[in-house]
């Protein structure tokens, strides 16, 4: 019949091309050319020094948790080290209100490594209690803390040693100005940390609400001039034109290491890239599990676990009964003041 015909041969037109690539393809070889070849079975580490210049803020929280930094700090190498000097944003800004439950009076927190410690003990809808100790009595920052603290220098050591016996020169030089790169920034930040005006010397002990964002509230207490120390005045001074200059040399150095890592061989490449980040994941534990803040040898401490509280109210009836005033609450503005009192909230 036509019409089958016309199926037959539709179909046979229709299949002829998919028999034709069937009967070449056991005699195909698909070719590629040397360079693709290379690329798909090398992996090329000429970017590695780009971790360098990664803006982490493990060294930025070290300098915040002791205050200042030592020359033990040079031999950590991780990245961020040219965000050093920042570390006075840690605290995003924030100056909390104060109330000193022993005289009245309220005021800010201006230390911003101060504020970064109690944000990072606080806890929303509890107090918090933190104590700060008298000079010459050190409180250890706990095992965990300083063994992944020490980590860091023996890896950069190690790191070091291996490079040197394997000669490749340009590897040990990356790390070289590394190491400038955080001496020079650590002696900027051990100028800049020396105490300054904390205001006149007062006996006695202290006792402090502080209110931090998010309803969280910390009682600061021990003695009145240790606590001046890590409240008032500044904690890290406005740079000097050297000091300035010293923070440029040092952040150019970081970013010619991320230019100029790509020349080291390919294990000092490895080593390179292996070295910064687990530096940098042992500091970051380091400080996460650190008690305590250091400031001019003070040394803030939580003490007990934070007391959850229902409702603001209830927190300022109990102090205010422990106390036997209510002034700083008023000046607080937790409070409303008494009425024909006069008195307002200084928030």
């Amino acid at each position: 019949m036509p019409s089958l015909e016309l199926a037959i041969r539709l179909q046979s037109l229709l299949l002829a091309p998919w028999d034709a690539i069937q009967r070449r393809l056991p005699t195909m070889r698909f070719s590629t050319s040397p360079v693709f070849a290379a690329q798909r079975h090398n992996l090329s580490l000429d970017a590695a020094g780009l971790v360098a210049i990664a803006d982490l803020a493990p060294i930025a929280v070290r300098t915040a948790i002791t205050g200042s930094a030592s020359l033990l700090d040079v031999l950590v190498l991780a990245p961020g080290i040219h965000t050093q000097q920042s570390a006075t944003e840690l605290h995003r800004g924030e100056y909390p209100a104060t109330g000193a439950l022993t005289s009245g009076y309220v005021f800010r927190i201006e230390n911003q490594a101060t504020v970064r410690f109690l944000q990072a003990v606080g806890t929303t809808g509890h107090l918090t209690s933190v104590r700060v100790s008298a000079p010459g009595v050190p409180e250890p920052p706990g095992r965990a803390s300083a063994l992944l603290y020490l980590c860091c220098p023996a890896l950069t050591l190690a790191t070091l040693t291996t490079v040197t016996a394997l000669r490749d020169w340009w590897a040990l030089g990356v790390l070289a100005a590394l190491m400038f790169a955080r001496l020079l920034n650590v002696g900027v930040v051990h100028r800049r940390s020396r105490e300054g005006w904390k205001g006149a010397r007062e006996p006695g002990d202290g006792d402090l609400l502080v209110l931090l964002s998010q309803d969280r509230w910390v009682r600061l207490r021990g003695a009145v001039d240790d606590l001046k120390a890590v409240t008032s005045g500044e904690w890290l001074r406005p740079p000097t034109g050297v000091e300035d200059a010293a923070t440029a040399l040092a952040t150019m150095l970081v970013y010619m290491v991320a230019a100029l890592a790509g020349n080291a061989t390919s294990i000092g490449n490895v080593l390179f890239l292996g070295l910064l980040p687990l530096s940098a994941a042992l500091l970051g534990g380091s400080n996460a599990c650190a008690r305590c803040c250091t400031m001019y040898g003070r040394v803030l401490v939580r003490e007990e676990p934070a007391k959850r509280y229902e409702r603001r109210l209830d927190l300022v009836r109990e102090l205010v009964a422990e106390s036997g005033r209510d002034d700083w609450a008023v000046g607080l503005g937790m409070i409303p003041a008494p009425a024909g009192s006069g008195k307002a909230a200084i928030m």
